[in-house]
């Protein structure tokens, strides 16, 4: 086990008893610490259901096409804890925190809180702001946990960009099952005259935003009014105010992309203004990388198990709206080229599982239920059972993704199309199986 490793499971010890909805606890901390969330580099602050992490990747490839130096603090991690602070190395380049100055950090956080009862996400949110506010950089890319209003990044007092995404129904167990009150929970993050991007909304959810923004004074670039996108001829078409980009298609795939994209289009717009340079521009939407989303893969281990023939993918998608995308994804590749669909389905037990399935079962796939190794709070493999054929999918379990792939290979005749789905936790799973082997 890494060192740092040790000392973040510490870290869950310090765990208050009590949940309130507010930063004091963090706030307090970040005292102790010299506030270093007041020295941080200008911040680009994301909120939202779906495409966060895809938005903040194409911000930050386009940006570092542009050779600027960007930090960014993304959660969950998929492999290791080291991927949710990633420091800029130089003009246009970048890594994840390396073990050394993780230990340090955190070790320094965990002296100053001096056993305090506070959270995980608490402690390592400072931890992100110490490393990011004693290494210079252009811009910071602030990715949002939960909600908005009371996440754990929603501790400053200004933004250089806020950021709304897709906003639907997700955690109800915090944020509640009224898109209207969620939608207030996210549009927290808008600043005082700080401007906010507003991605495709529903009517409902776009009034409140709308509103928020406006109280604040912060003035607004929404999609479908200031801009939208749209693929034609295998080419994105990005239409704004003064005319239209016509660019090439995103490196990650699906028509949810394409809005991912433009809005981090028209974040870079209002960043870099005139220096926006449209070969750069293209450069970043053609070679930004963000693991598991619709992402292929080419582990020679997982295709022995599978067939050499077969497709695998791999997507972390986790709600309805994840549903919908990846089910319109999976419609184009049937049409396309038909074959047997198979999906791995684990799920963690916070979420609408039957919601995020029901799209699928138009392809009559077989599930291979699974639960979610090392995640207690993950659906059992029978629940994921129950729930995936209550929607009208084939289902049948296993204990591992393994044993499943290796299934498949023995019923099927063809080669098969095999979706793994349902939790970033599994797909960080998959991924490190691949690392390791």
């Amino acid at each position: 086990m890494l060192k740092s490793d040790q000392i973040l499971a510490g870290m869950h010890d310090l765990h208050p008893k009590m949940i309130d909805l507010s930063l004091d606890r963090l706030l307090i901390l970040l005292e102790k610490l010299g506030n270093p969330q007041l020295n941080l580099p200008p911040v680009i602050h994301i909120a939202g259901t779906n495409g966060k992490g895809s938005t903040s990747a194409y911000i930050k490839a386009i940006l570092q096409a542009h050779n600027k130096r960007v930090h960014a603090y993304t959660s969950p991690h998929l492999v290791r804890f080291h991927e949710r602070i990633n420091l800029a190395t130089g003009a246009g380049t970048s890594g994840d925190i390396s073990e050394d100055y993780l230990v340090e950090t955190l070790e320094e956080v965990v002296r100053i809180n001096d056993g305090a009862a506070i959270t995980f996400f608490e402690m390592t949110t400072a931890a992100g702001f110490l490393a990011f506010s004693l290494i210079p950089a252009d811009y910071l890319i602030l990715e949002v946990g939960l909600g908005g209003r009371f996440d754990t990044t929603n501790v400053l007092d200004k933004s250089a960009l806020s950021i709304i995404t897709p906003i639907s129904i997700d955690h109800v167990q915090f944020l509640g099952d009224k898109l209207t009150g969620i939608a207030f929970e996210k549009a927290g993050i808008i600043k005082q005259n700080c401007p906010v991007i507003i991605g495709p909304q529903q009517a409902e959810a776009f009034e409140v935003v709308e509103k928020v923004a406006h109280e604040k004074n912060a003035p607004i670039t929404a999609y479908g009014v200031e801009f939208q996108a749209y693929e034609e001829r295998g080419r994105l078409i990005y239409q704004h105010l003064t005319g239209l980009r016509d660019l090439p298609l995103p490196a990650l795939q699906g028509a949810h992309q394409i809005q991912n994209a433009s809005l981090a289009i028209a974040a870079c717009e209002s960043l870099l203004d005139d220096e926006l340079d449209e070969t750069l521009l293209a450069t970043g939407l053609t070679q930004v990388k963000w693991p598991a989303r619709f992402q292929k893969l080419d582990s020679n281990t997982l295709y022995e198990l599978a067939g050499n023939d077969a497709e695998i993918w791999l997507d972390g998608g986790h709600n309805a709206a994840g549903g919908i995308a990846l089910a319109q994804l999976l419609s184009t590749l049937q049409h396309k080229n038909p074959k047997p669909f198979y999906m791995l389905i684990g799920m963690m037990n916070s979420k609408q599982a039957d919601e995020f399935l029901t799209p699928f079962a138009k392809f009559n796939p077989t599930a291979f239920c699974l639960n979610i190794e090392n995640e207690p709070n993950s659906f059992s493999a029978d629940e994921m059972q129950q729930m995936a054929q209550k929607v009208g999918i084939k289902a049948l379990t296993a204990t591992h993704f393994t044993e499943a792939l290796a299934q498949i290979k023995a019923e099927t005749t063809k080669p098969a199309r095999i979706l793994i789905c349902g939790s970033l936790y599994q797909a960080g799973n998959v991924l490190s199986y691949i690392e390791q082997n």
